[in-house]
């Protein structure tokens, strides 16, 4: 099952001709899940190619007017799309309230609800495919991390076995993968000789704008993908603290010691604007894989053997 990262808007604060506000597309299992929604996002998905399907979640890390001033504008577009289905919001909170403050001052009244909820640290949804998880960040304001997660998959079927005792593809071996004992010429085939051990699934990591702490390493541990914000470099470590940010290199020795596949640079300021490999460089002395996107890339999420 695809799952794919389509990086709608990678700048931070400012927006430069190269990079929107902050807004993060995630393509899985039909849906469409947005992490932060800056200013200009359905622009970007209608360049991307992304569509606007029923199955369509907004995850907003802060309220801070870079990552929600573009809901007002999405709900705009979805209205003149005539939406019925729900649009489900996330958010700290207040976000109820700045919703509805947002849409009021812009006059809208869609023809579709607009459910807002506000969240603490935890579990914030659940699917059938895929649960999301948030963890308080360390910001200005009160901000969240949040993690997408593949629910396991099941394991493979051991064919060779399965064969060498005659057993026919078909619902016995549907059994098994669920779970299931079956008998089978007088033998009871128990599901770990049949099936190997479930396969994890997937897990991708969003930060938000936060400073770096300890927290975020176990809540990134083993990810596939962690995005990580990456407002300065180096030898702006002072203001990247003041101002409760990340450097380069703060989002690079994160990725480290949680032992992610891939580490994302986001949210970057427009001052490196012509210059955006410093931020790269800086964090591929800590860790290698490591990019740093343009506004439309895309990244797809590989499957765990």
């Amino acid at each position: 099952m695809l799952m794919e990262l389509v990086f709608l808007g990678t700048g931070g604060g400012m927006p430069t001709p190269e990079r929107a506000l902050p807004a993060l597309a995630v393509r899985f299992a039909g849906s469409v899940l947005l992490f932060d929604c800056g200013e200009g996002t359905q622009r970007q998905m209608v360049s991307a190619g992304l569509g606007f399907p029923s199955s369509m979640f907004v995850f907003v890390t802060h309220l801070h007017a870079d990552h929600y001033l573009g809901l007002a504008g999405l709900v705009a577009t979805l209205d003149l799309l005539r939406r019925e289905a729900p649009l489900r919001v996330f958010g700290p909170r207040g976000t109820g309230e700045v919703v509805a403050r947002l849409l009021e001052a812009a006059r809208l009244e869609p023809g579709f609800d607009v459910v807002v909820t506000e969240v603490g640290e935890g579990v914030v949804m659940e699917e059938r495919e895929f649960v999301v998880e948030a963890l308080r960040t360390r910001h200005t304001v009160e901000s969240y991390a949040y993690r997408l997660r593949e629910r396991d998959r099941p394991g493979r079927m051991r064919v060779e076995f399965l064969e060498s005792i005659g057993l026919p593809r078909g619902p016995l071996w549907g059994e098994l993968q669920r779970g299931r004992p079956v008998e089978f010429r007088g033998r009871v085939i128990r599901p770990e000789e049949a099936v190997d051990p479930p396969r994890r699934g997937r897990v991708v990591v969003y930060s938000g704008d936060t400073m770096p702490f300890e927290g975020m390493v176990s809540f990134a541990k083993g990810a596939d993908v962690l995005v990580h914000e990456s407002s300065f470099d180096s030898s702006l470590k002072s203001r990247a603290m003041e101002d409760m940010h990340s450097t380069a290199a703060d989002a690079a020795e994160i990725a480290l010691r949680a032992g992610v596949r891939k580490l994302v640079l986001y949210h970057v300021s427009s001052r490196y604007r012509g210059r955006w490999e410093v931020l790269l460089e800086e964090a591929r002395r800590v860790f290698p894989d490591v990019i740093l996107p343009s506004d439309l890339d895309r990244l797809e999420v590989s499957l765990n053997r």
